[in-house]
């Protein structure tokens, strides 16, 4: 079973930068989707950005120009670059990994393996 262990988040003033990282053990899948989520209070989880198993790259209109997603496969561990943060971006980003195919709008529990949450916040 992967054991996923998250590490980056914390606090950044508005137009500041942030790296998060994700590191799957054991993880042992050869065609995959990996992706970030965040959620707000009261808000839903909502797909942030999404990588596969062909490095193909999908983001929410939102990040669109200001969040890169990618992966160390050496390592399985998966990383998304935020620039340019806003305020609306602050909340809880969890990481998550599945089957080839899933897509940033798939129902979550389609993403078998989730990570524990990294709080960002982003003040004004």
């Amino acid at each position: 079973q992967a054991q996923v262990a998250e590490s980056g988040g914390g606090s950044v003033q508005a137009g500041g930068s942030m790296r998060l990282s994700c590191e799957m053990s054991a993880y042992t899948r050869n065609s995959f989707t990996m992706a970030w989520f965040r959620q707000t209070t009261g808000k839903e989880r909502e797909g942030v950005a999404r990588i596969d198993s062909d490095n193909v790259r999908k983001y929410a209109d939102s990040v669109k120009g200001r969040f890169t997603i990618s992966r160390d496969s050496s390592t399985n561990t998966l990383y998304l670059q935020m620039n340019n943060l806003n305020p609306e971006d602050s909340g809880m980003y969890y990481c998550a990994s599945g089957r080839y195919g899933l897509t940033l709008l798939s129902p979550r529990e389609r993403f078998g393996v989730w990570g524990q949450g990294l709080q960002v916040t982003v003040s004004s």
